[in-house]
């Protein structure tokens, strides 16, 4: 399945669509390392004498390790590598963990009914499996009275259900802003 189309290049002079890799007359190395299309290593042979052979078979050259020294090449169907080797990247990323910091944010001086609404979305996004930063915003004179904002937290955390979180950074200011984060120990 020798292609001209894998030589295609962008007005850049890039390689277009192979990815960075080089193919059949890309490679421009007097001697490869090859592998033939049933796996088999053949040894270190002349890039033409390679080329020559993956003509025969209708398949590609293709240049999988060029850092080694001489690079090394394998005669397969280049279409169908490169479709198995964007199928091995689309499932590594269905099973990458997708971490969201969610944040709530509130006041020193807030009601007990308020705290109790806040402490109840804080429970379900630990229970979803994201983490929670806590936050509480002062104004003008409450930053003499951070001791508040502690108290705050601490509340919220005795209304949380216990053992369902861990603290991942316990409480402290940041300028205007007192925050802890909370991790859960729920598995997404």
């Amino acid at each position: 399945m020798y292609t001209n189309r894998s030589l295609a290049k962008t007005q850049g002079g890039a390689l277009a669509d192979n990815k960075g890799m080089r193919i059949n007359e890309q490679i421009r190395v007097r001697e490869i390392r090859l592998i033939d299309n049933e796996g088999n290593q053949k040894g270190i042979i002349p890039t033409l004498e390679a080329l020559r052979m993956a003509k025969e078979r209708e398949l590609d050259l293709v240049e999988v390790s060029p850092n080694a020294n001489p690079p090394v090449c394998k005669i397969l169907d280049f279409g169908k590598y490169r479709f198995e080797q964007e199928k091995k990247l689309r499932d590594s990323k269905k099973n990458q963990k997708v971490l969201k910091l969610k944040e709530i944010r509130m006041q020193p001086k807030i009601g007990a009914g308020d705290l109790d609404t806040k402490a109840k979305h804080v429970q379900e996004f630990l229970n979803e499996g994201d983490k929670v930063k806590v936050t509480i915003r002062f104004r003008g004179r409450e930053l003499a009275h951070t001791e508040l904002g502690f108290d705050v937290l601490k509340e919220v955390e005795k209304r949380l259900e216990e053992g369902s979180y861990v603290i991942k950074k316990p409480a402290a200011m940041d300028g205007r802003f007192m925050s802890m984060t909370l991790g859960s120990k729920v598995k997404k």
